[in-house]
């Protein structure tokens, strides 16, 4: 059978390119963000952020707050190999210690000392938006507080005077910005996570459809063709060699259909899966297959021009003409004849299949048909299952014509 690309929605195959142009860039970003935590630890060296003058001479304390600052620097360097707990762990140590900096500056230095500096609170905003956006929560949360308090107190921790509190003000609005940003990252990564769990769940569904309607009717035309086999074999085993055939092409088609949803199932770079199509020429050979087979005969009816039709709809009718005649070889009793009809009508397609046998002891209203009314109802058709008048047991499903915009699964 042709083979298309799976159902709306799915993720396409990506390039090398296109998964490698998205990496370069956030490496030159990080690049570019590590040039300017750089160019700011030298502005603070030549500014004197880093050296603090007291009554007596210069202070240790400026070697303290370089230190503080290339440990700053150092761990955005390494964020990168750093896990959900590392990260926030390390940046609450961080954090921890420049606030005991900034406490021991407010002790030990006068009003007029210069305590502020920008490479560490840089780095300390840069750490707070990473611990937001991929830090696990219960240890993002412990550790956001200290990192905002490190980088807002800073300036204020000499003195309180209308400049340094401006200071404050502003580096409390890029912590604010950093957070929010942390944030709203990880709730996209969050929901793109939903969407990909989705669209697993969606294509797993898939693969229960598919093998409930082609590898099911390929082992059950496998059973019925043994019995068949069995049966005859002392009476006319002239018979014998061609059920085998049929037997032998059955189970290949099966083994087919097992290896293409094993290697749908097996394939971990996310490719598109590929669905079998079906015409109305599909749904002619399925019944002269059936047929072949032996026991109950089918007979197909077309009415209407069916070239104009849509993949999708002609794959679903295909679909339910497949599940009727499987449940029709599990299920019914003393059936002598099948009638699959199919009619086009104005905007509407109408797939009716019947028989004459009586029901057996399993159910036909199990799973396949629950996949099959699933499919029709995603290109916005109907399907009914039930006894007929005439006797026998009939399914019956209503497509539409055109079904712009809507593919199906």
């Amino acid at each position: 059978m042709r083979q298309t690309p799976g159902p709306a929605g799915t993720a396409p195959t990506t390039t090398g390119r296109e998964n490698g142009e998205p990496r370069l860039l956030v490496v030159i970003v990080r690049l570019l963000l590590l040039v300017a935590l750089a160019g700011l630890v030298l502005l603070d060296g030549v500014g004197g952020g880093f050296y603090s003058v007291q009554d007596h001479g210069p202070s240790p304390l400026g070697p303290a707050k370089l230190g503080c600052a290339l440990l700053g620097v150092a761990l955005v360097i390494a964020s990168p190999r750093l896990g959900g707990r590392a990260l926030p762990s390390a940046a609450g140590a961080l954090a921890f210690v420049s606030l005991c900096l900034s406490f021991v500056l407010h002790l030990e230095l006068s009003v007029s000392s210069y305590a502020m500096g920008f490479a560490e609170p840089a780095a300390l905003v840069w750490l707070l938006l990473l611990t937001a956006r991929r830090g696990v929560p219960s240890w993002a949360v412990a550790a956001v507080p200290p990192l905002f308090l490190a980088i807002v107190l800073r300036p204020v921790s000499v003195s309180v005077r209308q400049s340094t509190t401006i200071m404050a003000l502003v580096f409390a609005l890029a912590a604010v910005t950093a957070l929010g940003a942390g944030l709203g990252m990880r709730l996209l990564l969050a929901d793109r996570r939903r969407q990909a769990a989705a669209l697993r769940l969606e294509q797993r569904t898939e693969f229960a459809r598919d093998l409930h309607d082609f590898v099911a009717h390929h082992v059950t035309g496998i059973v019925v063709q043994a019995q068949g086999a069995h049966a005859v074999a002392d009476r006319r085993p002239e018979l014998v060699p061609p059920a085998l055939r049929r037997i032998e092409q059955a189970g290949s088609e099966a083994l087919t259909s097992m290896r293409h949803m094993v290697g749908m199932l097996r394939d971990a770079d996310g490719q598109v899966a590929l669905t079998p199509l079906a015409g109305i020429g599909e749904v002619r050979s399925l019944v002269e297959e059936f047929s072949a087979v032996g026991g109950a005969g089918a007979r197909l009816d077309l009415e209407g021009g069916f070239d104009d039709l849509p993949v999708e709809v002609t794959t679903t009718a295909h679909r339910v003409v497949m599940e009727a005649l499987t449940n029709v070889r599990k299920h019914a009793q003393g059936c002598t004849e099948v009638r699959v009809r199919v009619e086009r009508s104005g905007d509407r397609v109408t797939v009716r299949v019947t028989d004459d046998g009586r029901p057996g002891h399993g159910s036909r209203s199990g799973y396949g048909l629950k996949g099959l009314a699933e499919r029709v109802g995603l290109i916005g058709g109907s399907v009914r299952a039930g006894p007929v008048t005439a006797g026998g047991w009939g399914v019956e499903a209503v497509l539409p014509a055109a079904t712009a915009g809507v593919t199906a699964s």
